[in-house]
């Protein structure tokens, strides 16, 4: 089964012969409750007539395009709302490849989404995200791909990544199609402040291409420096945690991004600017960011933030349009998606029940039902990764036990010395100076402090690079250690524990799979397989949810009970969120002072 998607110009004449009823229509949807996200309407007795991929008529009465073949959807007082847009996703944190993603998203009603592949483009560059955008345009999703803008993320000076891309890349990208909709997010934010050439240069290259720029601004709302950021020409910023940070970035002009992730969960906050502040909604959208598939499993896609939105006190029809018609207005594709307008996209779900509940119960994407009482009914077709990109994990030597020991600068006594403090449901961290005892020259870790090392190694060009920190707010009980690839956004290997030999087992453990997630304790192992990329499964979604499901059973029990803990500790080596993280060449931290720089592991009293 091919979803096609024509552009409207292509469809205008059966369009238009369908509407006044001398063409049949291929679908209709009769006696709905239109979920009207232009007028913020809910409109009774409504039908929706399609043709192919688009809609052609929407008014009360559709019997004119009715034939003999037409296919009759009597939505018997069902809700009738156009399919639910994530406007900020990175397909390879749910764990799955994109066609596993739709799987997963499309009976929970998702039927776009605006996706930015900068996970794969940290291991492949620009090869890995066309891999991506293929495997997208095979699925029924209105799948709009944006260009990885910081590969790496803080500069090859802080960080080593499998590739680099740059303004000519960026440039490139954008003739791939006009589904190659954005530069993704600029996390490089001091960079575009500061004048960095090579990140003004994508910005401009996207600029000129005519695609929008997403932004990603962890400074304080208040810091003078955000107008110099949208001066560049971003436009949209999820790194929304407060009120006063949408509040700002709308008045700037920008599109506020409210997330709810797995792990993030800055809607309750940031959804006040406008229940409690006033703001005009719609230049706020709701987006994931990051979910894994266990999550997806468990609690839902769109469809679980949207009802999270209403239940923080947001008007129903409000909180799809954040979902719907503000995220294709952000980036100028609402002639396409997110409406029930006559020749808009045929993207529509029917919902049961109360609106606030969105319990979806039908999708249809591109006109084709594709889902139906929470089960995909639509067969999507196979797509194989080259042998490359599921063999990626080129370590320089197996890690042994002594790659993390802590060598100190003195045979024993005290060592002050910075911790990374974990906080749970938030990307930043916390930068610690604790006093840390030194025997037989090395730091003593995890002998009851509650403190476990970090290391990274680097896994992409066998260079051998590798650093080793101390972590704090894991949780650990027992002896344990956990090892993945997936370490945004360089994507090397992180490894955390309270154990040296354990660590290393873990270590060993992803790199012999290939990539994926391990967690070795007295009990035994469980792995998480990555095989693509070292970041996404190459099992069905269910399979892969089960497996993640497993890894977070295997934390908790070891003591770590961080809410979706993988996910938070993926970030530890982010080296463009505050404060303190950690990459293959050490300690880096990040300050609206100083900006993004290398530290010490030992600080001079």
């Amino acid at each position: 089964m091919t979803f096609e998607r024509k552009p409207l110009a292509d469809c205008v004449p059966e369009l238009v012969a369908t509407a006044r009823g001398d063409r049949p229509a291929t679908l209709v949807i009769t006696g709905g409750k239109l979920v009207n996200v232009i007028s913020g309407e809910i409109l009774d007795g409504m039908s929706v007539g399609i043709q192919g991929g688009r809609i052609a008529y929407v008014g009360k009465d559709v019997s004119h395009l009715i034939g003999e073949d037409t296919q009759v959807i009597d939505a018997n007082g069902k809700y009738i709302a156009p399919g639910l847009l994530d406007g900020h996703c990175h397909i390879e944190s749910t764990q799955l490849t994109a066609t596993e993603f739709a799987r997963a998203v499309l009976p929970l009603g998702t039927t776009g989404g605006f996706f930015d592949a900068h996970e794969i483009a940290n291991v492949f560059g620009l090869k890995g995200i066309k891999l991506m955008l293929d495997e997208l345009r095979g699925t029924p999703l209105a799948g709009y791909m944006q260009v990885a803008s910081c590969v790496p993320a803080a500069g090859p000076e802080f960080e080593t990544t499998g590739a680099a891309i740059g303004p000519e890349e960026v440039a490139e990208a954008f003739t791939w199609g006009e589904d190659v909709i954005a530069l993704g997010e600029v996390m490089n934010f001091p960079g575009v402040v500061y004048g960095d050439e090579k990140m003004l240069g994508e910005i401009q290259a996207t600029l000129r291409a005519g695609r929008q720029v997403d932004g990603h601004f962890t400074w304080p709302s208040s810091d003078w420096r955000l107008p110099v950021y949208a001066a560049a020409g971003v436009t949209g910023d999820h790194e929304c945690v407060t009120a006063e940070d949408v509040i700002e970035r709308v008045r700037l002009g920008m599109y506020a991004k409210l997330r709810r992730g797995s792990a993030w969960h800055d809607v309750a906050k940031t959804i006040t600017a406008h229940t409690e502040h006033g703001i005009d909604p719609r230049r706020i959208m709701l987006v994931t960011d990051d979910r894994s598939s266990e999550s997806l499993r468990d609690e839902g896609h769109m469809d679980f933030v949207v009802r999270h939105a209403i239940a923080q006190g947001v008007k129903p029809v409000t909180a799809f349009q954040m979902a719907t018609i503000n995220t294709a207005e952000r980036f100028g594709v609402a002639r396409d998606i997110g409406s029930i307008t006559p020749g808009s996209c045929a993207d529509i779900i029917l919902l049961d029940g109360n609106l606030a509940d969105v319990n979806v119960v039908l999708t249809i994407a591109a006109g084709v039902v594709v889902a139906e009482n929470g089960v995909m009914t639509a067969q999507l077709p196979a797509f194989t990764y080259p042998a490359e990109v599921r063999a990626s994990v080129h370590l320089a030597q197996r890690p042994t036990a002594d790659d993390f020991i802590i060598t100190a600068p003195l045979a024993s006594g005290t060592l002050s010395t910075r911790v990374i403090k974990v906080r749970e449901n938030h990307v930043e961290t916390i930068e610690r100076i604790l006093t840390l005892p030194v025997e037989d020259g090395k730091l003593q870790v995890g002998q009851g402090d509650g403190l476990c090392k970090i290391a990274v190694l680097e896994r992409h060009k066998g260079t051998g690079n590798k650093s080793v920190g101390v972590v704090e707010g894991i949780g650990f009980h027992e002896p344990a250690a956990i090892a993945m690839t997936v370490a945004h956004d360089s994507h090397n290997v992180l490894v955390i524990g309270n154990d040296d030999e354990l660590m290393a087992r873990a270590a060993n453990a992803v790199a012999d799979a290939q990539g994926g997630v391990a967690v070795i304790t007295a009990s035994g192992e469980t792995l998480l397989p990555l095989a693509i990329a070292g970041l996404m499964s190459a099992e069905p979604f269910e399979i892969a949810a089960a497996q993640s499901a497993a890894i977070s059973t295997a934390l908790y029990n070891a003591g770590c009970t961080l809410n979706y803990a993988f996910m938070t500790l993926s970030l530890l080596a982010l080296a463009v969120i505050p404060t303190l993280r950690i990459s293959d060449k050490g300690l880096v931290r990040i300050s609206p002072e100083d900006g993004i720089q290398l530290v010490p592991l030992f600080v001079q009293d």
